[in-house]
């Protein structure tokens, strides 16, 4: 069950080149929104300018961008680590892999088996990823989201713009797996609805987000290593006789014998983005 290709039973009535056409359509519409988000919040701009702003206040050349680039890879993609909150970042990182898992997927069965009952591996990740999409973006939704967890609001308050790619997302993946299960037309036509949706308003979800993101966390990690600290100003060595000759309560405020300030920002749980 959980390595059929659900695809192939549609092939009686749907022509195979008709369903890979889909995908590539929407393929197409994530790339066009992208672009058109892209441009329209002027982001490529403001990064290039900002940069460049940035190199003229560069202390030291980067000569390690290789590692920092890995470093991103690694931190702010694979492992989202960014997210302090754990409960967050589980939840980021189940949708997004299953997100992952059941595009791939997707695409691989249409495109490679066609009217073949049983897909394997893909099969597998394919119906893994729907779960794994349905468990991260319920839980985000019912208990994580911002608007919930830190402004009080109901679980129901819907925005269009705000709330149709995560919505769309989830009405994609539960209908997936119903249709999956059950083999009922209701279920194929929603899901094809919902997910046509989804593709359809990459300009106002986080498509373009995800794709720039990476980019911006690597931007960042070159200006520090650069010096520049993105126009903070410089923390100086509170151990040299020099700071404190010129701030005498300074090093030890904070450097040698810290007074206990309380809990601080660790007073309540981190719910708030």
């Amino acid at each position: 069950m959980f390595t059929s290709n659900p695809f192939a039973a549609l092939t009686e009535i749907i022509p195979v080149a008709t369903m890979q056409a889909y995908v590539i359509a929407m393929m197409i519409f994530v790339v066009a929104g992208t672009i058109i988000d892209v441009v329209h919040k002027r982001s490529k701009e403001y990064f290039d300018g900002f940069t460049k702003e940035m190199e003229k206040r560069a202390k030291r050349p980067v000569s390690n961008k290789g590692g920092l680039l890995i470093k991103t890879v690694t931190n702010e993609v694979l492992t989202s680590s960014e997210f302090k909150n754990p409960k967050r970042r589980l939840s980021h990182l189940l949708t997004m892999y299953g997100f992952i898992f059941f595009v791939a997927a997707t695409a691989i069965m249409i495109f490679g088996y066609g009217d073949q009952a049983d897909a394997g591996i893909w099969g597998l990740l394919w119906h893994v990823g729907a779960l794994m999409l349905c468990v991260g973006g319920y839980w985000f939704w019912f208990d994580i989201r911002v608007d919930v967890a830190a402004e009080g609001l109901a679980w129901n308050d819907l925005d269009f713009r705000r709330d149709v790619f995560i919505l769309s997302m989830l009405a994609m993946c539960t209908f997936a797996l119903l249709w999956s299960f059950t083999g009922s037309m209701l279920m194929f036509v929603l899901f094809i609805a919902s997910s046509t949706l989804l593709f359809t308003t990459v300009i106002w979800s986080k498509f373009a987000h995800m794709f720039f993101k990476p980019a911006a966390a690597f931007q960042k990690k070159v200006i520090w290593e650069s010096g520049a600290r993105e126009n903070l100003p410089d923390i100086p060595d509170l151990s040299s006789a020099e700071v404190k000759e010129k701030f005498p309560d300074i090093p030890t405020y904070m450097g040698d014998n810290p007074p206990y300030m309380g809990p601080g920002i660790n007073r309540e749980p981190p719910r708030h983005y």
